[in-house]
């Protein structure tokens, strides 16, 4: 734009992004037929998940929470999204 740089979009926190990131991750892995341990897996790593007993694990939790929240904002959820005003 005329060389000069678009100012950040400050209506999302990184935190925010990075969640909303991993939620369409864990969407698109479970529309392949992934399932929650590998999804898990792609996101947080291997390593982590290994460390705790899955069917008690948070990182399992977690991941669900993910693909439930992602579906919800597919199913019209970003629309919330689209109504927040850009902050100056």
């Amino acid at each position: 734009m005329n060389g000069r740089r678009v100012p950040a979009d400050a209506r999302l926190t990184s935190q925010q992004r990075r969640r909303l990131r991993r939620m369409l991750q864990a969407v698109d892995g479970r529309h392949e037929g992934a399932t929650y341990r590998e999804i898990a897996e792609a996101i947080f790593g291997a390593a982590r998940v290994a460390d705790a007993p899955w069917k008690t694990s948070a990182l399992r939790d977690a991941t669900i929470d993910l693909v439930k929240d992602g579906l919800a904002l597919i199913a019209g959820g970003y629309r919330s999204l689209l109504r927040r005003r850009r902050r100056p």
